[in-house]
């Protein structure tokens, strides 16, 4: 059985997830981004859940029970992976989601702006800005190729998008080697 999990965003979740699963006594569970499919005898003991989310929640994660709320993870994580493939996707963000939620993109808005506070594109224009920071701080590309592998038409949206985000120019936080906000954060 598949369960979906609140707040996973990388691989080191998927390591911690493993970890909280192993520790509530969970065996041979499969944990990918957003998830873990468990042993169908497992899912099926419900002290075993109950252990679950209990190392889960320590580990800062939760399971996820209702619909809407699994539809705005799985919303997150499309996002995150649409902002960082953005050279690879032929796809407009919308498109993207309705293609891979296979649902109607006003009614994935809806339920995401219900549920976050916020809307789809400040939701990805945030992830957007945060992988812009990553990769600034790994100093490995120039501001152009920044640019082009975040998906900016220019340099010039990018640094308009990246101040009015951060309050910063992209030199000016790499002059400044600030700490990046961990994604859950964002």
């Amino acid at each position: 059985m598949y369960i979906p999990i609140k707040g996973m965003v990388c691989r080191h979740c998927i390591e911690a997830v493993e970890r909280a699963l192993e520790k509530a006594g969970v065996s041979g569970a499969e944990v990918s981004l957003g998830g873990a499919e468990l042993p169908d005898k497992q899912s099926s003991d419900p002290q075993l859940m109950a252990k679950v989310d209990h190392e889960l929640e320590a580990a800062g994660f939760q399971r996820i029970t209702e619909a809407e709320a699994a539809l705005v993870e799985k919303t997150k994580l499309i996002i995150i992976e649409h902002v960082r493939n953005a050279a690879d996707c032929h796809l407009n963000l919308s498109a993207c989601l309705s293609d891979h939620l296979h649902t109607d993109y006003s009614l994935i808005s809806k339920i995401f702006s219900a549920r976050e506070g916020r809307t789809i594109e400040k939701y990805a224009i945030a992830q957007r800005v945060e992988y812009v920071k990553e990769l600034l701080s790994y100093r490995q590309l120039n501001i152009t190729e920044i640019a082009d592998q975040a998906g900016y038409s220019s340099v010039a949206h990018l640094s308009r998008q990246f101040k009015s985000v951060t309050g910063l120019t992209p030199s000016a936080f790499v002059k400044a080697a600030l700490p990046r906000i961990p994604l859950n954060n964002v």
